[in-house]
């Protein structure tokens, strides 16, 4: 794992830091190595992987209109009302 060191940062932003690990019940280090990631985008792609991959096991679904969907409950229900 890579390390860096950040120069010049705002106090606000280091105490902005610390409050959001302290609510979350981690440390600051752990909050701005989150908030890096997120910053990256990395999440996001892993996210973006991760929700392929269960679309790709769930296979190919019908896609079909509400309209149509409502329209044949419908017609079922009065079918089975009528008997």
């Amino acid at each position: 794992m890579a390390q860096i060191t950040i120069r010049n940062l705002d106090d606000s932003v280091l105490q902005a830091l610390r409050r959001r690990a302290a609510a979350a019940g981690h440390s600051t280090e752990e909050e701005a190595r989150r908030a890096l990631t997120r910053a990256a985008g990395i999440e996001r792609d892993s996210a973006k992987r991760r929700l392929a991959a269960v679309r790709e096991s769930l296979g190919k679904r019908e896609d079909h209109r509400s309209e149509e969907l409502v329209r044949q409950m419908r017609e079922e229900r009065t079918k089975n009302l009528s008997r």
